[in-house]
């Protein structure tokens, strides 16, 4: 049990002779002070009984404040009995109602720490998480649906406008969160998560994916809440037979061998954009479906001993893969314009500063929509009726792929880092099994 008192902290003495009074917390060894903002002489203070003397003037004011902190304290430590909170964890909650941080503020937080440190294409789709909560804490239910629908549309509109104009920076959509207290972990509850997701769904047009997406965010920053001491474990929303996170697997749809074929057979004029976007899917798929934005800035010296050597944008794992004979053949198309892109094997990129961290964001962004629309240009080409993209060269591989390949050889390929997630994801491509069960049946 923690020992909580009331002490003056001598050591901390002004000139003129007073000491700052602070709540001591002392729980398996460890200690937190939290000041009051009262100082004492030495002559008015009783250290035995933790109390103001009657020398000093106004004694019952401050031994009746003092008594006021010390019940808080030991609330605190009641409502989280269940819990090990820490004295640490304490001081923060001791702060009051006024000095707890909101959910807003927390988030913010650490959205901005994301952006500080690279991690720009985390940091802006969790930051739009953010706005998503906020229309919904705005939502006007007077208003007509398609009106609601066109507002959030309107005001995202003008959010990214300003951003590209400069007239706005990643920083004061933070700031703007950093400001907007009115909404407590206490208040995210079972109702509130199931209106937000009716939210999503209805006013947003968010498909299932996204919106687990977003409660998976809201998870995270409800888990961070409760290890920093901000809000006690029982207000946790997605605990026991709460709310149930459920990932579903979607229907992903892969190319075939044939359609695979059809893009590496197809003529197109040397150095154009559509030639170097087919280029960029083919090598994504011969590499097993790496993402876009890791395939766009590759550079050449990310190729040593005949392998590839990058670590991935999303979240940061080193990747080791051997170079396919088809994916060198494209290389070879590039070899000679290395200084040209600026030590990058494609083009994208080739005119920003690889230090500058948000202008390659910008660039790498720009040529993943790029990419998208000359793929939909070459799937009319071949006569590809599935929605080609750049995310599509991973189904690709894992619809190929089938049930080659062992599970554990294709979550290293995948980078997966459990088993369960490959074996969910391969399961949207193996239908041997269900379609000879299927024959079985009908055919007689």
């Amino acid at each position: 049990m923690a020992s909580i008192k009331i002490v003056r902290r001598k050591n901390k003495e002004r000139t003129d002779g007073s000491a700052p009074l602070a709540l001591r917390i002392s729980d398996n060894y460890r200690t937190s002070y939290r000041f009051l903002g009262q100082y004492i002489l030495e002559k008015d203070w009783d250290k035995t009984v933790s109390r103001v003397k009657r020398s000093h003037p106004n004694h019952k004011k401050l031994n009746n404040f003092l008594m006021k902190k010390l019940i808080e304290a030991n609330d605190i430590y009641f409502d989280f009995k269940d819990e090990s909170l820490t004295p640490k964890q304490a001081k923060q909650k001791l702060k009051g109602v006024e000095g707890v941080k909101p959910f807003f503020v927390l988030a913010a937080e650490r959205i901005k720490d994301k952006y500080d440190r690279g991690t720009l294409s985390v940091a802006k789709a969790e930051m739009s998480i953010l706005f998503n909560i906020d229309e919904f804490l705005h939502l006007k239910r007077s208003l007509k649906k398609d009106d609601i629908i066109e507002g959030i549309k309107s005001r995202r509109k003008k959010r990214i406008s300003a951003g590209r104009k400069s007239k706005t920076d990643f920083y004061d959509s933070v700031n703007y969160f950093k400001n907007r207290s009115s909404l407590r972990f206490i208040d995210i509850n079972e109702r509130f998560i199931e209106k937000f997701k009716d939210f999503c769904t209805i006013y947003l047009e968010h498909k299932d994916r996204t919106v687990t997406n977003q409660l998976i965010f809201i998870r995270t920053i409800f888990n961070v809440a409760i290890k920093d001491g901000i809000v006690p474990s029982k207000y946790y929303p997605f605990a026991g037979d709460k709310e149930k996170i459920r990932i579903g697997s979607g229907h992903k749809i892969g190319l075939t061998i044939e359609e695979v074929q059809s893009i590496e057979q197809l003529e197109l004029d040397y150095g154009t954009s559509i030639w170097h976007t087919r280029n960029v899917w083919l090598t994504a798929f011969y590499f097993a479906g790496i993402r876009i934005s890791d395939i766009v800035q590759i550079k050449w010296s990310d190729f040593k001993d005949n392998r590839l050597f990058y670590v991935m944008n999303k979240n940061s794992k080193p990747v080791s893969l051997k170079i396919p004979y088809k994916a060198q053949v494209i290389l070879d198309l590039y070899t000679n314009d290395k200084e040209l892109n600026n030590g990058y094997v494609f083009p994208f990129l080739k005119d920003v500063n690889p230090k500058d961290t948000k202008a390659v964001f910008v660039k790498t962004r720009n040529a993943t929509k790029l990419c998208n629309k000359y793929l939909r240009r070459i799937a009319k080409l071949c006569e590809i009726e599935k929605p080609l993209s750049n995310h599509i060269a991973r189904h690709s591989f894992g619809n190929i792929a089938g049930d080659k390949i062992h599970p554990l050889m294709l979550q290293k390929l995948y980078r997966h880092s459990d088993l369960k997630t490959t074996l969910n994801y391969q399961a949207n491509f193996i239908h041997k099994e269900a379609d000879e069960a299927l024959d079985s049946v009908i055919n007689f």
